[in-house]
């Protein structure tokens, strides 16, 4: 058997003041990849208390992690779901205490642990949820009670090291390199914190902090009676397909077969990853419903594309900033601004004096009528076609004329 000092462990510098967590148990597992099988074998398993992990290699190991766990900061409803950190709820029945969770009651009950046997059996439950999960890789799983000093706040932290890729460390002048079969780095460390704390001081059980780098969310999948909340996205998307049926509620008679055919378009709309202006609403129309979501969610983004162009703006730029129009059947979008601001490549637009708006309505009209006087006009490649290029595009080839 591989003893505990055997494996090489990596840790990070940085600041650890402040903050404070008193480490009182570890439950330490070391997971094994068993050859040309997909499973995973226990390889050591060992208990330490507070006494022994003072004096072990994990102490320095962790200093400060638990800190950095702690300040990492997560929203309860994210932007987006691509964060590495995330809130998750535990799944409640209406009416069904907190105790009726499973997750709830296994991260309860090891904290409840008090001897090294305990400890053990309980660690060694959510290690075979764990276990069955597709996608988890050899490495160290740590289950920890740590104490926040000062507040007598316990927490419950699982923390799991990968065994890192192509690790060496320098020998002699003979050899050079010595390869490390079973060494970890808390720089990629995926981690749970019980319960989750907004502030020092303060505390919510209902709640749990995960946190992963990687997009395998097999951290998140083992423990199965948790959720995790909207993302603002998804809080917005619903908040507009709202807005969207009150608006067909208002203006088409109940039962009617416009108002069918309404509600069954805004079904479509919402189901479609991809879609096009539907030319349903009059600007004042958008500008309500506009506010309405803004008021409640003001950093909200809007990204859209104009055949091969990007835009991106903020929701709250609409009407005032960031314009639609249509000129002979063609889109035109208007950005308004004090200050044009280019950065890296070099291009002669830079040099542009810009000319006065009209003159340049003047102009689109003219093109979509010769567009329209001599069809096929339009029809050839346009510059970036097929690619998705934004106003801030660094793969442009912005050489000057004649370099």
């Amino acid at each position: 058997m591989i003893l505990l000092y055997d494996i090489t462990i990596t840790g990070r510098q940085g600041e650890t003041g402040g903050m404070n967590f008193i480490v009182e148990w570890v439950s330490f597992f070391v997971l094994e990849q068993i050859e040309n099988e997909a499973n995973k074998q226990l390889k050591i398993a060992k208990v330490l208390n507070r006494d022994e992990y003072e004096q072990s290699e994990l102490k320095a190991f962790l200093e400060g992690e638990f800190k950095r766990i702690a300040k990492r900061k997560v929203d309860r409803n994210p932007l987006h779901d691509a964060g590495g950190t995330k809130l998750g709820q535990f799944i409640l029945e209406p009416g069904h205490p907190l105790d009726s969770n499973p997750n709830y009651g296994q991260f309860k009950r090891l904290l409840q642990a008090v001897t090294k046997d305990e400890i053990r059996t309980r660690s060694n439950e959510i290690l075979q949820a764990y276990l069955k999960t597709p996608q988890v890789r050899a490495g160290v799983l740590l289950f920890v009670k740590a104490r926040l000093e000062k507040l007598e706040d316990d927490f419950l932290f699982i923390l799991k090291c990968d065994f890192e890729q192509k690790t060496a460390v320098i020998t002699d002048e003979k050899s050079l390199l010595s390869n490390l079969e079973m060494a970890i780095h808390a720089k990629n460390m995926k981690s749970v914190m019980f319960p989750f704390m907004e502030e020092e001081g303060m505390t919510d059980p209902y709640y749990v902090k995960i946190h992963q780098f990687s997009h395998a969310r097999y951290f998140e999948e083992f423990l199965r009676a948790i959720e995790y909340p909207q993302t603002i996205t998804e809080i917005v998307s619903q908040e507009v397909i709202s807005l969207a049926k009150q608006h067909i509620e208002m203006v088409y008679p109940e039962d009617s077969p416009e108002r069918q055919q309404e509600e069954e378009a805004i079904e479509l709309i919402a189901a479609s990853p991809k879609r096009e202006l539907s030319e349903k609403w009059e600007h004042e129309t958008v500008m309500e419903a506009m506010h309405i979501i803004t008021d409640q969610q003001p950093e909200i983004e809007i990204k859209f594309k104009l055949d091969h162009m990007l835009v991106k703006a903020m929701l709250s730029d609409y009407g005032s900033q960031l314009h639609i129009a249509k000129i002979k059947g063609r889109y035109v979008v208007v950005l308004e601004g004090e200050g044009l601001e280019f950065e890296k490549g070099f291009s002669p637009i830079e040099f542009l004096k810009p000319k006065a708006l009209h003159e340049l309505v003047t102009e689109i009209e003219q093109r979509a009528t010769e567009a329209a006087m001599n069809p096929g006009i339009n029809d050839r490649v346009q510059p970036g076609e097929g690619n998705e290029t934004s106003f801030s595009s660094d793969d442009q080839d912005d050489t000057p004329p004649g370099k």
